[in-house]
Parts: C-alpha cells; structure tokens; sequence
C-alpha cells in the first residue's frame, strides 16, 4: 500500500499542480489531504476547481472552519481574501469535511492533533515563543484512543516524523503552500521551513511497517510571492520567495 499526504495548501494553486504532477510521475494515485485549503492571499478559487476535479479525501483544518463557521466581518486576514473567491459548490464541499477520517481501516487523519484542530501535536511554543519539539510523552497523550499504526496531521508547516514508544508512527507532510508564516497563539512565534518549496510526504506500508519519504518540489514560487505581495501581505510573500517570514 502506498499513497501521497499533502496538507495545508493555502490557496496556492501553483504549489498544488506541481505536487500533483510530481505525484502522478511517481505513479501513486492515492492522495489524502489533511486540510488548511484555501485561507490566504493566493488563488483560493482555482485550487478549489483542482481539488473537487480530484476529489482527494480532505480532513477540515482551522482555516477552513474559518471560512464557514462566522460571518465575513468576523473572518481574520487569510480567510477575507479566499472567501471572495469561493463559489457556493466550493462552500458546499467544505461544508461535507470532517475534522478527522481514517484512511483504508488503517490510517488515522487530522489537521492539528486528535484533540483540537488549532493545536500543534509534534512541536509546542515556549513562553519565550520559540517552538520546538513536543515531549514524546505529551505527543502521546495527545494521541491517546488513537490505535491505528500510522497517524497523520498538518498545521505547523514543518516536515516530520515521530515514532511512538509502541512503535506507531505520527507523520506531518508539511505544507504544500505555505512555508512560513507568525501566529500569536499560545505566544507570538514564527514558523519558517528555510526553503520555498512546496512540500509532502508518500507513505509506504513494508514489511516493516510505515515508511514516509518527505518530497519537495520546485514551482513558480516567484509569481504566488509576487500576488502575496501585490495583496499587501509582506511575510506571506517573504516565505514563499525564500522560505524565511522576514
């Protein structure tokens, strides 16, 4: 069994065609997608046409609860422009996502942890507002009543893997769209990847049990800096040119 993981695209259509392209040159046809679509400068509209034309199994991530559960005047910065370009199909579909899903009987899918789909699962910010990596014995409270072999999730952006004592295995792809951004939640903290491209994972079930190979891919990042930019947000752009917030 092998099948890609893309999550947290943001809007950036771009980013979204070469992953797929570099999917389908792998000769995988299972995607699932762990949510965060469409919130931010980009081309909310276009990556909504790809997704339904695909219809790639998606989790409902933070943002994409943004965009339908408060009136516009409510929404935050990355929700107002997406939401100008959704049509009422594409609001439909995201009406039908789930906060979680398990994947073929096997695969556990969730956009921040089990718990929250605002909440990090692998890393935690420090008071002083640097993240880092969760103690393995909160990431595996936080996985409790969880008993599949392979666990997914999105939302920090950043590419990783973490085995647990039993010997299940937790998997972030990364971001395909997005690959640096600030938050003020718990603390203000950046998040920065240090590279523009746009990320994922494939998972292999061997014999020896999940493996994930993490895959970065090149695309006209310029050109969706460039529109981040020209929209007036600066540190969205800045991440995309070169993976760094500033």
């Amino acid at each position: 069994m092998i099948f890609a993981a893309i999550a947290d695209i943001h809007g950036n259509c771009a980013a979204l065609e070469a992953v797929l392209a570099d999917i389908e040159k792998l000769g995988i046809e299972d995607v699932v997608n762990l949510g965060d679509c469409f919130s931010g400068p980009l081309e909310a509209g276009w990556t909504a046409d790809l997704l339904l034309k695909n219809w790639v199994p998606t989790v409902r991530g933070n943002h994409d609860r943004a965009l339908i559960d408060r009136a516009y005047e409510d929404m935050g910065d990355w929700e107002r422009p997406a939401y100008q370009q959704l049509s009422p199909e594409h609001f439909d579909w995201l009406q039908t996502l789930q906060f979680s899903m398990v994947y073929k009987d096997e695969v556990f899918c969730c956009h921040g942890s089990p718990k929250d789909d605002n909440q990090y699962w692998l890393e935690t910010v420090s008071a002083e507002g640097i993240m880092h990596l969760r103690p393995l014995a909160e990431i595996e409270a936080l996985a409790e009543g969880v008993d599949h072999p392979l666990m997914l999730c999105g939302h920090t952006h950043i590419p990783r893997s973490v085995q647990l004592s039993d010997g299940r295995l937790i998997v972030n792809p990364g971001s395909v769209g997005c690959p640096g951004y600030t938050d003020d939640k718990p603390v203000f903290h950046t998040v920065e990847t240090a590279t523009p491209f746009a990320s994922y994972a494939v998972l292999e079930k061997t014999s020896r049990g999940w493996q994930p190979t993490f895959r970065q891919v090149r695309y006209d990042n310029l050109a969706m800096a460039e529109l981040a930019r020209n929209k007036g947000m600066d540190g969205f752009a800045n991440a995309l040119t070169g993976g760094w917030v500033k």
